[in-house]
C-alpha cells in the first residue's frame, strides 16, 4: 500500500516552488534572505509534519517565526555579554532566554 497524502516536506517543496516568481523578481540581496526563510522552514519540518494543520503555510510561517526568535534572543545574549552566539543550527531545548 503506497501513502495517500503527501509527507509535510513534499509540501514544503511544492510551497516553496509556488513562489518561484516571487522570488525571481526580488533584488538579490532579498533572494538570499528569502532563501534563508525557507532553510528556516526547512529546518522544522519533522515538528510540522506532526502538526498536520490544514493550511500548511501557516506551520511554514510559524517555523520561520521561530527561527527569527532564536536569531534574536541569541543577538540579546551576545549584546549582554552572556553566551555567545549560537549557530541557528544549534537545538537546545532548555529555556534560557535573558531575563527582562
Amino acid at each position: 500500500m503506497g501513502r495517500t497524502n503527501p509527507t509535510f516536506r513534499d509540501v514544503l517543496r511544492s510551497l516553496e516552488d509556488s513562489w518561484a516568481d516571487y522570488r525571481r523578481a526580488l533584488r538579490r540581496p532579498d533572494r538570499d534572505r528569502f532563501d534563508r526563510l525557507w532553510e528556516d522552514a526547512h529546518e522544522h519540518a519533522d515538528a510540522g509534519g506532526y502538526l498536520n494543520h490544514q493550511n500548511p503555510m501557516v506551520v511554514v510561517l510559524f517555523s520561520m517565526l521561530l527561527a527569527q526568535q532564536q536569531r534574536i534572543e541569541d543577538l540579546e545574549a551576545e549584546l549582554e555579554g552572556g553566551r555567545p552566539a549560537a549557530t541557528s543550527g544549534d537545538s537546545d531545548d532548555s529555556d534560557d532566554r535573558p531575563a527582562t
